[in-house]
């Protein structure tokens, strides 16, 4: 599940996304002896960015879906009684609109922010786990951020809430 939200987030296509977990396990199964005892979750994790990594540079080769119509993610689980569906819909969109702009940084960013600021790493370990400096993996988070911002800056009053 965690490597599953983890490249969800980078490929915004849960099939995508699926498939480079279930390679990513494969990867990690052939690969075991290589493994030199660090922190196993880092070591599956980079081997699940690095096929999130693959499958967009295979995307960007053919970007066009031919049955684009087949992918139906509009459908969201039933709401809570509770829940306001104008609340959830600003709530949808809001996500897409931060996804989208998500694809438009460089992935090396697009990584280093989703590691951070959603999964909660250390700039450290994600240092480790992307095998790039300390200062790099910084540098990575603030350049993504402010060119998230530029991205955003129209949707302030959907973001704000």
């Amino acid at each position: 599940d965690y490597l599953f939200a983890v490249t969800v987030r980078m490929l915004a296509d849960r099939e995508a996304a699926a498939d480079a977990v279930q390679e990513a396990f494969f990867s990690a199964y052939r690969n075991l002896a290589r493994f030199r005892g660090d922190s196993f979750r880092s070591w599956l994790t980079r081997i699940a960015l690095n096929a999130a990594t693959d499958t967009l540079r295979v995307k960007k080769r053919r970007p066009a879906d031919p049955y684009p119509e087949w992918e139906d993610d509009s459908w969201q689980p039933p709401a809570d009684e509770n829940d306001n569906p104008e609340r959830m819909a600003i709530a949808v969109a809001r996500s897409r609109r931060i996804q989208d702009a998500l694809t438009h940084i460089t992935p090396d960013q697009r990584t280093a922010i989703v590691l951070f600021d959603v999964e909660g790493y250390d700039y450290q370990e994600i240092a480790d786990m992307t095998g790039v400096s300390l200062g790099t993996v910084k540098s990575r988070i603030h350049r993504g951020r402010l060119a998230l911002r530029d991205l955003l800056s129209g949707d302030l009053e959907l973001l704000r809430e």
